[in-house]
């Protein structure tokens, strides 16, 4: 049984919580009303709201996974992508170059190249036309139940749930949920909340409203729960401590020793043929015993998945020219695909700003 305390209030981190006044599972009509009432006054305005094109809105929650909004819109990622390729032929056909320098900042290379993957499944089997079926779309390469859920509930307003990081952390305190979300369990049981919650006369508004509410609101950390619009339908007490995750993986320090060499205004990289970084061109990598005593020219750090690396940039020693290492015009390299920390570490070396570009 849910613990009603009398009163209008619980005290939290130095203010105070509204006590809950309905169930959401009790009353998820009223739970429904309240959270599309205030989406359709206050909800955000994105390009991928404003379309239907299920091709637009799988690009956007693709590229939103391992990004931030902020990122994808402040930087321009997603309209520069759309204009680039507008729509499945035009990726379909894309060269691993051009998308990849498209994607490029954006991290996780691996989500362009299996959007592509989606894009020419649509083309060669769906004949273009991208698939309004539920399981077709789950079919697709690289598209998980999340992300087909969103296809489908955005771009043809489909009754489908969705659970994503925000909604999760929603559903957690909601339910005062206290098991770690993590494990396939607590998965099950938030996947059930969300389909026995969905709204199914508006599935588009209300998977919107309670991603954005997650993204607002009840957002990570402290939550600002005396304005949340579904307050009085929250169980938990103690909003903050939820929801539960498992421990995060160590990370690992590593060190990583690479070159710039510079000869007749070109400057020596390497292309990657494997690895997450496949495709993409980076200062040649040299063993730390090798480069011991060679000049160093930068330092810096960046993280990269369970690892924060430490880059170290030497000066040029007699470099000799190894496998898959090409001299490259300097003229070119801001048309390189490049991982940041490289093209960052290169501007540094060469003084050059628009390296970074």
């Amino acid at each position: 049984m849910i613990d009603c305390q009398s009163g209008g209030s619980r005290q939290f981190a130095g203010v105070l919580k509204p006590a809950l006044k309905k169930d959401a599972l009790e009353d998820p009509v009223g739970f429904r009303r309240a959270l599309r009432a205030w989406f359709e006054k206050e909800g955000k305005d994105y390009p991928w709201r404003r379309t239907r094109d299920p091709y637009a809105i799988l690009v956007s929650e693709v590229m939103l996974q391992q990004t931030q909004i902020a990122a994808v819109l402040g930087r321009g990622f997603y309209a520069r992508f759309m204009e680039r390729f507008p729509d499945t032929r035009t990726l379909a056909s894309a060269e691993d170059d051009v998308l990849l320098k498209t994607w490029e900042g954006l991290g996780y290379y691996r989500r362009a190249r299996m959007l592509r993957e989606a894009a020419r499944v649509v083309e060669e089997q769906c004949g273009g036309e991208f698939p309004k079926d539920h399981q077709a779309v789950l079919g697709l390469p690289g598209v998980g139940r999340y992300t087909a859920g969103a296809v489908m509930s955005f771009a043809y307003d489909e009754a489908q749930p969705l659970v994503d990081g925000n909604v999760a952390r929603v559903l957690a305190r909601l339910m005062d949920f206290s098991e770690e979300i993590d494990g396939g369990k607590a998965q099950k049981q938030l996947w059930a909340w969300a389909e026995e919650l969905l709204d199914r006369a508006y599935p588009r508004i209300y998977n919107s409203a309670l991603m954005e509410l997650g993204q607002t609101f009840c957002r990570t950390g402290q939550p600002d729960c005396l304005e949340c619009p579904v307050a009085k339908f929250c169980r938990t007490r103690h909003p903050a401590e939820l929801p539960k995750k498992a421990k995060r993986v160590k990370v690992t320090e590593l060190d990583e020793h690479v070159v710039f060499a510079e000869r007749d205004g070109c400057v020596l990289l390497k292309k990657l043929e494997a690895g997450r970084r496949e495709g993409m061109w980076r200062l040649p990598e040299r063993a730390a015993a090798e480069v011991a005593d060679w000049a160093l020219l930068h330092r810096r750090k960046y993280g990269i998945t369970r690892y924060r690396v430490t880059l170290h940039v030497h000066a040029d020693e007699g470099i000799e020219a190894g496998e898959g290492e090409v001299w490259q015009p300097h003229a070119d390299v801001p048309g390189l695909v490049m991982p940041p920390a490289d093209r960052a570490a290169l501007a540094a070396v060469t003084g050059d700003a628009e390296e970074i570009a």
